[in-house]
């Protein structure tokens, strides 16, 4: 070692796998890292494997650790430690630290970084990365006008850039979106990065050119005259779709002109460049219709500060890694399979067990709350469709109709009918309301080959549906009752932040204004009573009545649509529901439809990203996997396996491989609690226990083992721990 640092030798430290070392080298330098993998077959130069960027301190033989007179030399606070694998399982007192457990093990966190790498900053909404870093929130279009006109503009100017470079482009559509924005191109040459960087560099000039962007209003005709003159195709079927005039022109400068009704920056200078990145290509159909010109489409991102983009790529990575098709492969929950069908899920053994905990808790919280579960058939005939509307206003989500026995039948779309169809089957009283019915319905609407996207958009899935008929005078009660469920059930999934939206009658609606105003003010009544704050949206409820949407937070700070509560004055009158009133006469319901999960596959994909794989105690599908040391304690091991699952906890036993080998396979499939049994242990009827949020616990007896485990399970913790 170096007279500087004084540290100790690699060769002092156990020379197995990872090592991890943080040290200040001078009181000006930042922390030096060093992230490195020791071997020692190799020449001293070459026996740690070093990213080549990350600061560190070197000596002549590699990496080192300082040592105590280094810690006081500069006064600075020791925070590295390093460790080694084992494969019996035994404490390693002599190298316990931070960063590592009793197993003598490096702790890792899912992304293969160890537990005491530097964590990412943060990016959006107060969520977290998987390390537990906290998430600083970023702006969204909706919150903000600057970002939006960035955005817009942007995709502008991308599109000028890229018919600047390839002259044969024709452009197409250009919006901006979630975090950024896109542009579509019918282009002879597929795009490569290659490409991309030199569209960056040109919108790059574009911007730092300042060009003034003009807004100029046109005729029809006029519009039309200058489109065929460029030879834009795409832009005059999208005129001939326009139907307001006058039509709206932007200009940048006197180079490029766009078919846009706004809004823009004022100059292209407003951009910032460094706050700007181009990310993929990804093929289009044009109008999303497979029968369609393929087009390509570029995707960038756009903020109003360079921190801000810093933020939002870290988060892209952070999100990247919890994709849920990525993990439904790697831990073996779910797959759809293109020789059976798009968008048609198949759930494996792990997943499927997911999924039945998800729906048995789904069960009996509604039946706790006064709710009757229902069943019904997956398809029905088109006359059922036609009297709900759905025929006729929703046909294009729908499978095609199905002859049998000279009678058509329809793959239902939606529950509603269904329940509607069971409350015609009685006589009903002001007495008997409200019925809940509740049904875990599984629905199939079409989607295009080019829109479906994992779980999150499927061609068939299961709604946790159920509907309310009540009285006028028991709409806050009963939506109370809903708001309540709502909160009890996403926060037993670990969903405690919520974005409210009240959403009002639209300009064309059924029912008179009386009924949409009791509406409303009951909806607005029941949030006041749950003290939630929300947002109004005017005019933005279904032409059938007002609704409450919910949108929960995930752990990196991503909002997803998930509870919807709609009242109904519409099928009610449709299908002429009524019930008797205290003076003996008739009158309509109220309808209220509901959905908490919104469906169990989109539920389930949050699930799988929020919780980066790694599920609670309570919802994992394997709970804990038994080691044994060695073959002599397997018998061991499956006896304590049967006893466990006597006592309903869900445990494998794992063999056949160094107990090194078992656990890092263990951690992969990311069981939260590993039980390791050597000779010691199955003498002493005990298990030496690991958990994904305790780390070693040492050894406990079995008793104790299975009582901690289904106490945390009772109480669906949300954390891993036995402690």
């Amino acid at each position: 070692t170096t007279d500087e640092t004084r540290g100790t030798h690699p060769s002092n430290c156990i020379p197995k796998q990872t090592m991890w070392c943080r040290a200040r080298a001078s009181p000006q330098a930042g922390w030096a890292l060093a992230n490195t993998t020791w071997n020692p077959t190799k020449p001293w130069k070459e026996r740690f494997k070093w990213d080549g960027k990350t600061k560190c301190i070197r000596t002549r033989s590699g990496f080192v650790l300082p040592s105590e007179p280094w810690k006081k030399k500069h006064d600075r606070t020791w925070l590295g430690n390093c460790a080694a694998s084992t494969t019996t399982g035994e404490k390693r007192e002599d190298v316990q630290g931070e960063g590592t457990d009793a197993f003598g093990t490096v702790r890792e966190n899912e992304d293969g970084s160890h537990a005491t790498d530097p964590k990412p900053k943060g990016v959006r909404n107060g969520g977290k990365t998987d390390a537990g870093v906290e998430l600083e929130p970023l702006p969204t279009s909706d919150q903000s006008d600057t970002l939006l006109k960035i955005r817009h503009t942007s995709a502008h100017v991308m599109a000028m850039a890229v018919q600047q470079i390839f002259k044969d482009a024709q452009v197409t559509i250009g919006p901006w979106i979630d975090n950024g924005f896109y542009y579509d191109f019918d282009l002879k040459t597929p795009l490569s990065d290659k490409d991309l960087k030199k569209i960056k560099k040109k919108m790059r000039y574009i911007i730092n050119k300042n060009l003034p962007l003009v807004r100029e209003e046109v005729t029809r005709e006029e519009a039309e005259k200058r489109i065929k003159d460029l030879g834009e195709p795409y832009k005059l079927e999208i005129l001939q779709g326009i139907q307001e005039e006058p039509i709206t022109i932007y200009h940048i400068g006197n180079e490029w002109w766009d078919l846009c009704a706004g809004p823009h920056l004022d100059t292209t200078g407003q951009i910032d460049a460094k706050a700007l990145e181009l990310e993929s290509v990804a093929g289009a159909y044009w109008r999303g219709d497979e029968k369609r010109e393929m087009l390509q489409r570029i995707y960038g991102t756009a903020w109003e500060t360079e921190q801000q983009l810093q933020q939002y790529l870290v988060m892209k990575e952070e999100a990247k890694k919890r994709d849920h098709r990525k993990l439904g492969k790697e831990l073996d929950l779910f797959s759809i399979q293109e020789d059976a069908g798009g968008g048609l899920v198949f759930w494996h053994p792990k997943g499927g067990m997911v999924r039945h905990i998800i729906e048995s808790f789904w069960k009996e919280t509604h039946l706790s709350r006064g709710y009757e579960l229902l069943y019904s058939p997956h398809v029905a005939k088109l006359e059922l469709w036609k009297t709900s509307g759905h025929f006729d206003f929703y046909k294009e989500n729908m499978f095609d109709s199905m002859d049998v026995e000279d009678e058509t039948y329809q793959l239902k779309p939606m529950n509603c009918p269904f329940h509607i169809v069971v409350y015609q089957d009685g006589y009903r009283s002001y007495r008997d309301l409200p019925l809940r019915w509740a049904e875990l319905g599984t629905v199939y609407r079409y989607e295009r080959s080019g829109t479906m996207h994992g779980l999150f958009r499927v061609r068939g899935f299961t709604q946790d549906d159920a509907h309310i008929f009540c009285l006028p005078d028991q709409i806050t009660d009963e939506i109370c009752g809903v708001l309540d469920l709502v909160e009890q059930i996403l926060t037993t999934f670990g969903f405690k932040t919520y974005e409210i939206n009240l959403s009002t009658k639209p300009e064309k609606a059924v029912g008179g204004d009386d009924i949409w105003t009791m509406a409303e003010e009951s909806l607005v009544a029941a949030l006041e009573r749950k003290n939630w704050r929300y947002k109004v949206d005017q005019g933005g409820g279904a032409f059938y009545g007002p609704k409450i949407d919910v949108k929960i937070t995930d752990a990196i700070g991503r909002q997803w649509q998930c509870s919807t509560i709609q009242l109904d004055f519409n099928l009610p009158e449709r299908f002429n529901l009524e019930y008797v009133t205290p003076e003996n006469g008739r009158a309509r319901p109220i309808m209220i439809h509901r959905a908490i999960f919104g469906s169990i596959e989109r539920f389930f994909g949050i699930l799988v990203e929020s919780y980066a794989g790694m599920f609670p105690l309570w919802l994992a599908p394997v709970q804990a996997q038994i080691l044994p040391v060695s073959d002599a304690q397997l018998d061991y091991c499956n006896k304590v396996a049967s006893k466990m699952r006597a006592q309903g906890l869900r445990v494998e036993v794992k063999s056949g491989e160094r107990l090194a080998k078992l656990i890092r396979n263990a951690e992969v499939q990311k069981i939260p609690v590993l039980l390791v049994a050597g000779q010691h242990e199955a003498e002493n009827y005990g298990l030496s226990v690991r958990t994904r949020a305790d780390g070693d616990l040492g050894e406990l007896s079995v008793d104790e083992v299975v009582a901690r485990m289904n106490e945390k399970v009772r109480i669906k913790c949300s954390e891993c721990k036995l402690s």
